[in-house]
């Protein structure tokens, strides 16, 4: 089973961490893609642009409109995320605990219901 583990960061909370806590938050990610990588649970892993650099895009009766930033108006925005491909949720929920940004925000837990 494939789930999507989505990071999301909170600017105003990650100012509030020193520098060795934003250091280990880094090394973290590192040391958990390793985990992933080696154990054959990896599928993919992307990191993502701030709001300030996104687009939205909607269309309403046949007009393309669009807007700078992203579609919910938030503090806290998806940063990135894990796509694992795991034996079921609860190695999904362990792994997701083991991101280090569990520790500061949250990690959702998503199953893939559909792949093209």
């Amino acid at each position: 089973m494939r789930y999507l583990l989505t990071l999301h960061m909170n600017p105003t909370l990650w100012a509030t961490l020193d520098d060795d806590q934003k250091t280990a938050v880094y090394e973290g990610h590192g040391a958990f893609t390793q985990l992933i990588t080696e154990s054959g649970e990896m599928v993919e892993t992307k990191a993502l642009a701030e709001p300030a650099e996104t687009k939205t895009v909607q269309v309403k009766d046949g007009v393309v409109q669009t807007k700078n930033g992203g579609f919910v108006d938030s503090e806290a925005f998806l940063c990135g995320y894990y796509v694992v491909d795991v034996e079921s949720e609860a190695r999904a929920v362990e792994l997701a605990a083991k991101i280090p940004d569990a520790q500061y925000t949250a990690v959702e837990v998503r199953q893939v219901v559909h792949e093209a």
